[in-house]
């Protein structure tokens, strides 16, 4: 098993990311840097599935910069519309002036009312993340966390469909809660402690 050391490369471009994944690390010693902040490229992410998409961006990052890289990719998997946005999360988010979670919201919000989905809207955040290291070798950890939209949104907090999205067992949506809260249950949080359990334990 390869050494973390004490300095990883997180293969984003999404600041609250960022922010989430230097909390969870903080606590083992590791210092998260982002690939933003070394001025490295986006890939293209060209594949159709999460792990495939995240082996893509901890690869290009790990072999660019001689670090080990960690990449996710995650999104949303609404059952009433079988699945989307899924691996395309973010690009439900993109148009005129880049990308706009609000308008990706409201999007999802439309194709529900439009397929006549019954309620509660269930859902699923899920998450992979792949930690790749220059040698050409990686390890995958998987996260998920179930529960319904809401409309309209609710809080302000968090980042991308947080607003949308309240976890079983919960009265809040992500974005109403304090970050250390969401970061105990999300899918992010899940995926991380899979690899926590893995690397530091």
């Amino acid at each position: 098993m390869s050494s973390l050391g004490n300095r990883l490369l997180f293969a984003t471009h999404n600041a609250g990311k960022v922010e989430e994944m230097r909390a969870l690390f903080a606590p083992h010693g590791v210092t998260l840097v982002s690939a933003q902040e070394l001025g490295l490229g986006e890939p293209a992410e060209t594949e159709t599935s999460f792990v495939g998409n995240a082996r893509i961006k901890a690869h290009a990052a790990a072999q660019a910069s001689g670090l080990p890289a960690l990449a996710d990719d995650s999104g949303l998997c609404v059952d009433g519309l079988d699945g989307a946005p899924g691996v395309y999360t973010a690009d439900w988010a993109e148009g005129p002036g880049g990308r706009d979670f609000m308008r990706a919201m409201t999007r999802t919000h439309e194709a529900l009312v439009s397929a006549r989905a019954p309620e509660p809207w269930t859902a699923q955040f899920q998450c992979v993340l792949v930690l790749a290291w220059p040698d050409g070798h990686d390890e995958v950890y998987e996260g998920s966390v179930a529960g319904r939209l809401v409309w309209p949104i609710r809080g302000k907090l968090g980042h991308g469909y947080d607003p949308m999205f309240q976890p079983d067992g919960k009265r809040q949506t992500f974005a109403e809660m304090e970050p250390s809260e969401k970061n105990g249950i999300s899918h992010r949080a899940r995926a991380m402690q899979a690899l926590l359990a893995h690397r530091f334990t």
